[in-house]
């Protein structure tokens, strides 16, 4: 482990390499159990750091981006901040227009994880989130194990149990940019997502509708390759409320079962990431959001310079009976499963 600088309340964080030996690198920190580096050969042999990030944990403290980072105890966003579990209503942080995302200031990407496990080729995160933390309910185990495999993979393992029901719906929300973090724009990449509909939004406030809508006919279809920038600015209303792509596209009616959710190929650098994952749904970001700051060695990170692709429950499921729940009973164990396949040309 390296010294990856003091926290704003006084703890130490680190950076932790793991890697397959050849061709494949992850660095992470045990601030946020974040995603710092992915480090990947293009099809000249060089090596390449395909996700946005930062040199440091005040840095990371001090972004609004989730760069990398582990999201917990729910993905995304819930309407009005509010929702109810077993009879009894909560009211949650309002830290996105009025709604709550990713759960505000208390969030796992703000913890510093214990590290429980580390080898060459495997870490393992454990956390524990007290109850009321994040205005909810239940003393959560929380871990996230990273494993990097011979096959160029890397594999991101969630697991969770709760003395009381609680919501367990947790993703990864790393910015990639496959042709090397400092390449700047993304729209050029070529993006395929396995998914036949999508989750309309009723507004710019982004959450759904309730319906489940086909993506074909619209800019919303990816079913076949395409540039991630070729429709984007279409006369198109949802891509107008969100500056782009920043919508739940739909995988499976249920949870638990692994299939293939999406294809990247960075346009110059030939490095094309698979992912596949058990959620129901993943949410398609193109960093509409981001502003122009500093990341990793004094690099500017600005408006789509990395797209997000990040497997959860639909964004809202916890209020919305049209969708999957992702409440998690008492003593039940939650579990949940990202896998990203690296090669190139």
């Amino acid at each position: 482990m390296k010294n990856f600088g003091i926290t704003k309340n006084g703890q130490e964080s680190h950076l932790i390499e793991i890697t397959n030996g050849s061709d494949i690198k992850l660095v992470v920190s045990d601030y946020g159990a974040t995603i710092v580096s992915i480090f990947v050969k293009d099809k000249t042999d060089r090596e390449k750091d395909v996700v946005l990030g930062y040199d440091s944990v005040s840095d990371y403290e001090d972004q609004r981006s989730y760069f990398g980072a582990t999201i917990g105890r729910n993905a995304n966003r819930i309407a009005h901040a509010a929702c109810e579990l077993d009879g009894a209503h909560y009211d949650l942080e309002k830290n996105d227009n009025g709604n709550n995302l990713h759960n505000g200031k208390n969030g796992f990407h703000c913890a510093v994880w214990e590290v429980k496990e580390i080898t060459s080729d495997k870490v393992i995160f454990a956390y524990t989130s007290k109850d009321m933390e994040q205005d909810l309910p239940g003393n959560m185990q929380a871990t996230v194990t990273y494993k990097v495999t011979k096959e160029n993979e890397i594999c991101i393992d969630y697991g969770a149990v709760s003395d009381k029901t609680t919501v367990a719906n947790f993703t990864n929300h790393a910015y990639f940019n496959l042709n090397g973090h400092e390449s700047g724009s993304i729209e050029n990449h070529r993006l395929t997502l396995y998914a036949d509909a999508y989750t309309p939004v009723v507004d710019a406030k982004s959450i759904p509708t309730g319906e489940i809508a086909p993506v074909f006919n619209t800019p919303m279809d990816f079913t076949k390759e395409k540039c991630v920038g070729q429709e984007i600015e279409a006369d198109f209303t949802q891509l107008k409320y969100a500056g782009g792509y920043d919508h739940n596209f739909v995988l499976a009616k249920e949870h638990g079962t692994m299939k293939k959710a999406a294809k990247v190929i960075g346009d110059i650098s030939g490095i094309t990431m698979e992912l596949f994952t058990d959620c129901p749904g993943i949410q398609f970001y193109t960093g509409n959001f981001v502003k122009r700051q500093e990341g990793k060695e004094k690099v500017f990170y600005d408006f789509r310079h990395g797209l997000c692709l990040e497997p959860q429950y639909y964004p809202n499921a916890i209020n919305d009976k049209h969708f999957l729940s992702p409440v998690l009973e008492a003593n039940e164990q939650y579990t949940s499963h990202i896998k990203l396949l690296f090669h190139s040309k």
